[in-house]
């Protein structure tokens, strides 16, 4: 049963990973032909065709490798200096830039002359670009919304879980109290496990990050605490302990190995599923973005582990860079674990979240051959059209973005490479979340 389920999960995460790769290809498909560019082909997966139709002018299709997409615009490049179209042969892999030039009119039929995607203004470009990347964030964002305020997530809350007997420093790797060890305050204002902390000091408390707060500002004060204890509000009276405890940063997150003296009162807060409102999801949401900025910037340095990882004894550290495959296999653990289907579902929806932020951040990197690279040459284009003409002088044309084609190819090499290493990685030495 547990094998089952486990490939149960893997499907299930093929199938989002289908959609959002298809989402994202149908921002680019929608744009381009709102502009008038002709668009042959609409493809999600890459190698052997195992399904296609024509619709229009376009042929619809899926192929057998589930691990991007593509559409196929014509006149991604403008012609050489000699102003002529050669069609070729080329690879229909999306991600690539298409082979150079020649590959750029593949298909060029009599009247796609004002159809080509080169043709059009840099913004119109622009948004064609940008509308793949788009609807990944669009969908990141709801399916996070979807968890935040549907299902809720797993957080910290005002519910006291255990009380601490006696006051002992955060710093000391131990868990028993000694005699030398003053009572907590929670102990002696006599606060039990299941109460839920209602009010601190005449300010109401609906979250654990305002009450840690309070709890931490207030040292030395003697404080009325109000408490629903079995449906009854209780009040408490508590001389709150100056104690070392675990620094908090800008966010709210404790700092490992640092410590501060603050107020302690001396009780576990319980965790729970908590639901939340729009506000906090935005909030929510964008501490996730600037983590997952601050990831990708921080790919380079992830490298030695994750060779280390893969080839080596090392570890394989939780924040370790993650493929499809290894996402795939997080999704058969999700299914396996035991835990409410409710939490599961929201597991799902999260990965699936997640998957789609990464997207849209990575493609948008300013590099040929991603979204990104397309975007800038349309901008730099733009902005040298615009500074030749307040300057009086002739128009330069446009950008000729396949001039960078060595530079994609250095790009594309490198990502084949570590997509590979963190492939290896994701088999021998996964990650692991139960």
């Amino acid at each position: 049963m547990t094998t089952l389920m486990f490939i149960l999960g893997i499907v299930v995460f093929a199938v989002g990973l289908l959609v959002s790769i298809a989402w994202h290809e149908l921002g680019h498909l929608s744009t381009a032909k709102m502009f008038g560019i002709r668009v042959p082909q609409y493809m999600v997966g890459f190698g052997p065709t195992i399904w296609s139709r024509h619709k229009g002018e376009t042929e619809y299709g899926i192929k057998a490798i589930p691990f991007g997409g593509y559409i196929r615009m014509i006149g991604m490049f403008p012609p050489g200096a000699d102003g002529r179209l050669e069609a070729r042969s080329t690879s229909p892999w999306r991600g690539m830039i298409e082979d150079a030039r020649s590959a750029a009119f593949e298909e060029l039929q009599p009247g796609d002359e004002k159809r080509l995607f080169y043709t059009r203004k840099p913004w119109k470009r622009v948004i064609v670009m940008f509308a793949g990347p788009f609807m990944n964030l669009i969908l990141a964002v709801a399916l996070f919304l979807t968890v935040l305020m549907g299902f809720g997530v797993q957080q910290q809350t005002t519910t006291v879980s255990s009380v601490s007997p006696c006051v002992i420093s955060q710093s000391e790797n131990r868990d028993t109290c000694e005699k030398s060890d003053p009572r907590s305050p929670a102990e002696a204002a006599g606060m039990k496990a299941g109460d839920r902390i209602v009010a601190f000091d005449g300010v109401r408390t609906d979250d654990w990050g305002t009450l840690s707060d309070l709890i931490r500002d207030s040292a030395g004060k003697a404080v009325p605490i109000v408490v629903d204890r079995d449906g009854q509000e209780v009040t408490l009276q508590a001389d709150i302990a100056t104690n070392l405890v675990a620094k908090k940063d800008s966010d709210g997150l404790y700092v490992e190995g640092e410590y501060v003296k603050a107020g302690f009162l001396g009780f576990s807060a319980a965790t729970g599923v908590v639901k939340q409102d729009f506000g906090d999801s935005v909030v929510w949401m964008t501490d996730r973005v600037g983590d997952a900025v601050d990831s990708l910037a921080a790919l380079p340095s992830k490298v030695p582990a994750l060779w280390d990882a893969a080839f080596g004894d090392g570890p394989r550290e939780q924040d370790s860079p993650m493929g499809v495959v290894g996402a795939a296999r997080v999704g058969g653990e999700i299914a396996t674990l035991d835990i409410p289907a409710s939490q599961q579902m929201a597991m799902f929806v999260m990965l699936l979240a997640g998957f789609n932020l990464s997207l849209f951040l990575f493609n948008m990197l300013p590099l040929l051959p991603l979204d990104g690279g397309h975007i800038a040459g349309a901008l730099w284009e733009s902005l040298r059209r615009n500074l030749a003409r307040v300057l009086r002088r002739p128009d330069p044309g446009p950008f000729d973005v396949a001039k960078l084609m060595p530079v994609a190819y250095v790009v594309a090499g490198v990502f084949v490479c570590f997509t590979l290493l963190v492939l290896v990685a994701d088999v021998v030495n996964p990650i692991r979340i139960s």
